[in-house]
């Protein structure tokens, strides 16, 4: 820095004009001493030409571009600084040192319009006219000067690395242009590019100077005083974690200087790893008592990798690491509907969940338990959820589990102890709120090991699952934040404690209509594409579709029809395997040769009306089923017996059924001694099928009141409902699951107990419009809709004969 302006003596200048010496990242002002290495041939053979000689002057022009290694006079700025070498240092083999002593300002001499004027080789030269610096002062200048050395003095005040006599130097220089060129030539370069520094070169007028150094100076005091700010709120709320972080790594730094790093090195990352989770303080807590053991034990020892491990685990857990919702009601209803076809209770009710996060953000998770028949998307379901809620999803098998430890984890005493499922599935998914899919949860089962059932109470609790402890962890875990999404095929496994924690949804399964638009939407595409093909090649009609739905597959999902359609296509990709040019259309004589005689037929199509048979309908895992009983009689001695493998409640129900008919003799027309003569069989087929439930109760009396009275049953026609003794018709459950069956086996009429018409609501419009559901109350309605006139007679002795036969009330 130069303590004074002293005026300098005027350069000489050649013929050929003043030696040019290129200066990249940097630029040198009036009155500045700088040193300067040279490296560059140019530069160099400049510096040697100059050695021996005295008072030599050169002048220095900034690069544009600090890329450019041998620039010409077009990489340069035309304003420069004309300055003195003052000493020139050899610090190598074409490389030196040189200390120049900046003059004054110049300005090369329209080089455009004189391209002879500027020389390139041996080195450059080129022509200048220097610009004098003007003396004359005002009041206005003096007081630009004045602002600039009070706000350079602030800036120095708030920087106190710099030398303690660097504010006097300030004193020393009394111009104003001087002052300003000494403040821009020592500006930080992190504060100042090269491109302001050198406005300020190219600002002749004095007053536009000192402005445009106080503009740099006050931006940089702006800077510090935040950086104060920030600092001093750093210092206040660095807490007894933060300090010690920086004490650590001191000690690191010592030990590394003591060869001694290597023996802590996976302690410290371990430290390190743990204050990134940014674990709870209790969990914190913790973790540091374990470290200090871990330090104090051999790394030999069982008890290092026992404890390490532990270590790990807290290390790699979410414990404050959260995906963003996606709260816009209209995208998540489009990702839904994307994928999935049908289930509109479902994606209402996400809906919802979504519409109460935007108004409130602290909204819990849902559970929910999807309870529907396999094949029809209740996993997959969970994937939806997830990715039209924004969250990562994992799926947790439950199938088989019989042991509590698989949920809670196993303690840390036992040899290869884990966490269990829920954490691990937590640290796979890598945030507090992911979606966790609990599938086939009604398929665990208890032993000595515990009821892994009971382990899920807590887990599935909003009230309680907030501080979660695992066996393993030993520590609470928020699981208040997960959406929790269960499925199963059958309610009544499931306790019913466990049932109650969670928001029951029924997935039925799907229309006719449904399992048509999924698989020419979804099901097609999909194997088309895993099976290498095109439309081009294999072209899947509706035609085609239908065929497949109707006689080769009857389910409530459409699984087994995925599995029929990758059949077809194999078949086509093998011809083109054989190298064949395939282009076939797959239509109902391709499908039905591929896949053979028809695997179904509609039974209700295939039987006739007859006494003694009746149609019911029942649930199971797979959804909903035709259930047909058959009543025979036989001379005997008033004796009954049930076959078909009915367990206990359907045979109560039987019971029930025939003993009203027994009490009701009178007014069916029938013998009072009747019983006496004959025996009576109940049978229901599937024999190898166990049996139970209350709701075949109306379908037995009505099967053995048709073989006593020798009128057969309507065959388009399906009930269910349980029987009382006094003849009413009871309520039952799964009237969806039933009216889906009958729907697909293609009855016409269902009877319904008459309190189960809130059911009604839940069921699609089309398959109400192609089903007429009746509900009843009494078995008098059951006998008027479901008897046919008696065989053998006229219709109209027929009908007065029904008429009075059916009224049992």
């Amino acid at each position: 820095m130069a303590s004074g302006h002293v005026p300098p003596m005027p350069p000489r200048e050649d013929a050929d004009g003043v030696p040019i010496l290129p200066l990249r990242n940097s630029v040198l002002f009036p009155m500045s001493v700088v040193p300067i290495n040279v490296g560059r041939p140019r530069s160099v053979r400049l510096v040697e030409d100059l050695l021996g000689r005295e008072r030599a002057v050169v002048g220095v022009l900034s690069q544009i571009s600090a890329d450019v290694d041998e620039p010409t006079f077009k990489d340069l700025y035309t304003v420069g600084t004309l300055a003195r070498v003052v000493k020139v240092i050899r610090l190598g083999q074409s490389n030196y040192s040189v200390v120049l002593n900046g003059l004054g300002r110049f300005r090369l001499k329209d080089p455009s319009a004189a391209p002879s004027g500027l020389v390139l080789e041996p080195y450059m030269r080129a022509k200048i006219e220097r610009v004098p610096e003007s003396l004359v002062r005002d009041v206005e200048l003096d007081a630009l000067g004045t602002s600039l050395r009070e706000a350079t003095r602030e800036v120095l005040a708030l920087m106190p690395n710099l030398p303690k006599d660097t504010a006097g130097i300030l004193d020393n220089v009394r111009e104003p242009g001087a002052l300003a060129d000494l403040i821009a030539s020592n500006f930080p370069q992190a504060q100042a590019s090269i491109r302001d520094k050198q406005e300020v070169l190219e600002a002749f007028d004095v007053k536009a100077r000192v402005r445009l150094v106080l503009a740099m100076v006050n931006r940089q005091l702006e800077v510090l005083r935040v950086k104060k700010e920030i600092s001093s709120m750093v210092q206040e709320e660095m807490g007894k974690s933060q300090r010690e972080y920086i004490l650590r790594q001191q000690m690191k730094t010592i030990r590394e200087e003591l060869g001694e790093a290597g023996e802590d090195d996976e302690i410290e990352e371990l430290r390190e790893r743990i204050r990134r989770a940014k674990v709870p303080p209790d969990v914190e807590k913790v973790a540091k008592k374990q470290l200090s053991r871990l330090r104090s034990m051999a790394q030999q020892s069982a008890e290092f990798n026992v404890t390490k491990t532990y270590l790990e685990w807290i290390a790699d857990l979410p414990w404050s690491k959260a995906t963003q919702d996606k709260i816009d009601v209209k995208e998540v209803r489009k990702c839904l509907d994307e994928d999935h076809l049908g289930l509109e209770q479902v994606k209402k009710r996400i809906v919802e969940y979504t519409a109460i996060r935007q108004l409130r953000a602290d909204k819990k998770g849902p559970i929910l338990l999807f309870i529907g028949p396999p094949g029809v998307g209740k996993t997959s379901l969970g994937k939806s959820i997830a990715r039209a809620m924004g969250r990562r999803y994992e799926r947790i098998a439950l199938g088989g589990v019989r042991d509590e430890a698989e949920i809670r984890g196993h303690r840390r005493t036992y040899v290869g102890a884990l966490p269990g499922r829920i954490i691990q599935a937590l640290k796979k998914a890598g945030t507090k709120n992911p979606v966790l899919v609990l599938d086939e949860v009604e398929k665990m089962g208890a032993d000595v090991r515990g009821d892994p059932t009971a382990a899920l109470l807590e887990v599935l609790d909003p009230e309680q699952n907030s501080t979660f402890q695992d066996h393993y962890l030993d520590l609470p875990f928020d699981l208040s934040q997960v959406t929790f999404l269960a499925t199963a095929n059958n309610r009544d496994a499931i306790p019913g404690p466990l049932i109650d924690r969670m928001e029951v949804i029924e997935v039925p399964g799907y229309t006719r209509a449904e399992k048509l638009g999924i698989a020419t939407t979804f099901l097609v595409p999909k194997q088309l594409r895993s099976h290498g093909l095109t439309e081009d090649r294999l072209d899947f009609t509706t035609e085609g579709v239908e065929v497949i739905l109707d006689h080769y597959t009857r389910e409530a999902g459409v699984r087994s029809m995925e599995r029929e359609i990758a059949a077809i296509c194999r078949a086509t990709a093998v011809k083109l395997a054989e190298g064949k040019d395939v282009h076939e259309s797959a239509d109902r004589d391709h499908v039905e040769r591929i896949l053979g005689p028809h695997k179904h037929r509609p039974e209700v199509a295939e039987r006739r009306p007859a006494p003694g048979v009746a149609t019911g309908l029942s649930t199971n895992s797979a959804g909903g089923d035709l259930l047909f009983i058959e009543a025979s009689k036989m001379p005997g001695k008033g004796n009954f017996v049930l076959t078909g493998n009915m367990r206990n409640v359907m045979q109560e129900s039987a019971t029930t059924a025939i003993s009203f008919v027994r009490s009701k003799t009178k007014e069916l027309h029938l013998d009072p001694e009747w019983l006496k003569e004959i025996d009576l069989h109940v049978h229901v087929p599937k024999a190898g099928t166990p049996k139970d439930g209350p709701s075949a109760g109306i379908t037995i009396f009505t099967a053995v009141t048709s073989l006593l009275l020798d009128c057969p049953v309507r065959s388009d026609l399906a009930m269910t409902g349980e029987i009382s003794l006094r003849g009413r018709v009871l309520p039952v459950g799964g009237i969806k699951r039933k009216l889906f069956a009958a729907h697909r086996a293609g009855i016409r009429e269902v009877i319904i107990p008459i309190r189960n018409r809130r059911d009604l609501d839940e069921i699609p419009p089309e398959i109400l419009a192609e089903l007429k559901v009746t509900p009843v109350s009494t078995v008098d309605d059951v006998l008027a809709i479901a008897l046919l006139p008696p065989v053998g007679r006229d219709e109209a002795e027929d009908a007065s004969e029904t008429s009075k036969e059916v009224s049992v009330g």
